[in-house]
């Protein structure tokens, strides 16, 4: 990703920002959406840096900046990935800040957003919100959430200018509608499900990205301010919606025909606004070209990156639509206590991002549309045939969780017949010290897979070589090449009609079966956890190692094998 690799080159040491607005914020969150496309530490780090690099002024009310919404997001981005308290805490602080001024200092579902603050700035800080009220389980917080998008844009109606000169245009109404649609496509995928206010979310989502691509230049892929003037909007806000769109189809809230416009657009911007110098530095370029009063905006690559990981994914943002891969929360049911004193359920799941989740696999998912759920029931047809794809990670055993619940032979039962029906099934063990082996078996030896219960690859502090796993593609599974890493493994035993995918040293790694219509997929280790999958650690040892990668290929293969 040049833009990413051009923004943390600019400033190496990721330094505190000379104040906290959108220009500074947005870069950020564009790091932070590339690192989780690319897996690349470096991006991650950047943040890090930034944020703790601003740490000491966030408890300081007279802080010019302190309450922006976008440094909320990254302390809370880092709390979920480091569990640190310190992130914790200043995110708690704004969050209590946010929420006065989003809801009044009463704010709870009950209370409504107070009509005299019309006249005010508008809240902005919805992303975060909503993120925060989801990770610490706050469901009265939404409804006022939802409020205060009605109120939002009523404020834009009533009071933003429909036309005006050039230099007005980057504060216009029509800017400020697609500043409001950015918000509720990083709003929307914290809603509940169950949530009367997601549905009203979603239909205003739309009705906006269809407002704004009827006022599209069909040839040049420009949008169009919507007033008399017609004139085009800048190139950053272009980008804004041009993420907003993608990201709106990937994740299903839009049709799939929204999604040839906004390439179409992100041809032009890539095309004809990003200027890149002799020395490799960036700027997002402004047409028409802007008075100096607003070029700090135009210039701002915040935007181009975020735009930039959504267009990443356009060839497989489709792949996966209407399909759900439902993750196992019943026989690995972990328990953990948060920083605001709340057992969570960790460890190989999908809004876990710490080392022990799977947040990144889950992300892989979502790349290709796919939909993530999780089952914390026991698993009966029913339930499974809400879903395409079924993964058991790691049973429990109890040095793990003093309550495990165990495969039965009924369980088998009720996975297997829907596997004949055409579900993909993947079973991604562990070394028997940490899972349990012999209940899983009930169900994997149905499919002529059998789980060992030995210990392979073991791993003594950084002696990581026997963890590394080359990988020559052979077209089965992997079509490139990579170097996979396991710690501390089982082994596989297969019989008819399983077959080997991988094998290291004599040992069978990856294995697959079909039964029926359906498909099953085993794994002697949950190799794609976010520790040994997102890059952070230690990158003088662990990028040599590229799980990220073939987890892409992996989730490709299981997609394929889905029956159509």
């Amino acid at each position: 990703m040049r833009v990413a690799s051009a923004l943390v080159a600019r400033t190496p040491q990721g330094e505190k920002p000379p104040a906290w607005n959108d220009q500074a914020g947005l870069e950020l969150e564009g790091l932070a959406a590339a690192w989780y496309n690319t897996a690349n530490g470096d991006y991650f780090q950047y943040v890090r840096r930034t944020i703790d690099a601003s740490l000491g002024a966030v408890g300081n009310a007279q802080s010019p900046g302190t309450d922006d919404p976008r440094l909320a997001r990254q302390l809370l981005l880092l709390y979920r990935v480091t569990l640190a308290p310190q992130y914790y805490e200043a995110a708690k602080e704004l969050q209590h800040r946010l929420s006065e001024h989003c809801f009044g200092p009463a704010s709870s579902a009950s209370s409504p957003v107070p009509q005299e603050n019309v006249s005010e700035p508008p809240c902005t800080a919805q992303p975060f919100l909503a993120e925060y009220a989801a990770v610490f389980h706050q469901p009265r917080d939404f409804a006022p959430l939802t409020r205060s998008f009605d109120l939002w844009q009523r404020q834009i109606e009533t009071s933003s200018p429909r036309s005006g000169p050039a230099s007005a245009a980057a504060h216009s109404r029509d800017t400020q509608l697609a500043w409001l649609t950015f918000a509720l496509i990083d709003t929307l995928p914290n809603y509940p499900h169950d949530d009367p206010g997601r549905v009203d979310l979603i239909a205003r989502f739309n009705r906006l990205a269809t407002g704004f691509l009827a006022h599209q230049d069909r040839q040049t892929g420009r949008f169009k301010d919507w007033s008399a003037a017609k004139t085009p909007l800048l190139a950053p806000t272009a980008c804004l919606l041009i993420y907003a769109l993608e990201k709106g189809v990937r994740l299903g809230y839009l049709p799939v025909s929204d999604l040839d416009p906004a390439e179409r657009a992100w041809h032009t911007i890539s095309t004809h606004a990003l200027r890149v110098a002799a020395d490799g530095s960036m700027q997002l370029a402004s047409d028409p070209p802007q008075s100096a009063a607003v070029q700090g905006y135009v210039t701002n690559l915040g935007p181009l990156l975020l735009a930039a990981t959504e267009a990443d994914h356009t060839a497989t943002a489709t792949q996966a639509r209407g399909e759900t891969v439902m993750l196992d929360a019943w026989y690995n049911s972990q328990l953990r206590k948060n920083a605001a004193g709340e057992m969570v359920s960790f460890h190989y799941k999908w809004d876990d991002w710490s080392d022990s989740g799977y947040s990144l696999l889950g992300h892989i998912f979502r790349n290709h549309g796919a939909m993530t759920e999780t089952l914390p029931s026991e698993p009966t047809q029913k339930d499974l045939s809400r879903s395409q794809f079924y993964l058991i990670v790691s049973p429990d055993i109890p040095v793990k969780n003093p309550n495990p619940r165990y495969m039965t032979a009924h369980d088998a039962d009720e996975i297997a017949a829907w596997v004949k029906q055409g579900g993909v099934l993947v079973m991604m063990e562990n070394d028997p010290p940490n899972a349990d082996i012999a209940h899983l078996n009930l169900l994997a030896d149905r499919f002529g897979i059998h789980f060992d219960d030995v210990l392979h690859h073991h791993i003594l502090g950084e002696h990581i070589e026997d963890g590394r796993m080359p990988v020559t593609p052979d077209g089965r599974l992997f079509h490139e090449s990579h170097t996979l890493y396991m710690k501390d493994t089982c082994a596989i035993s297969l019989r008819s009609p399983a077959e080997s995918l991988f094998r290291d040293r004599g040992d069978v790694v990856m294995a697959t079966a079909k039964y029926g219509r359906g498909t099953v997929f085993a794994a002697v280790d949950p190799w794609l956890y976010n520790e040994y999958t997102d890059g952070r650690k230690n990158p003088h040892i662990y990028n040599e190692f590229d799980n990220f990668a073939g987890g892409e290929e992996f989730v490709q293969w299981l997609l394929q094998q889905r029956p159509r």
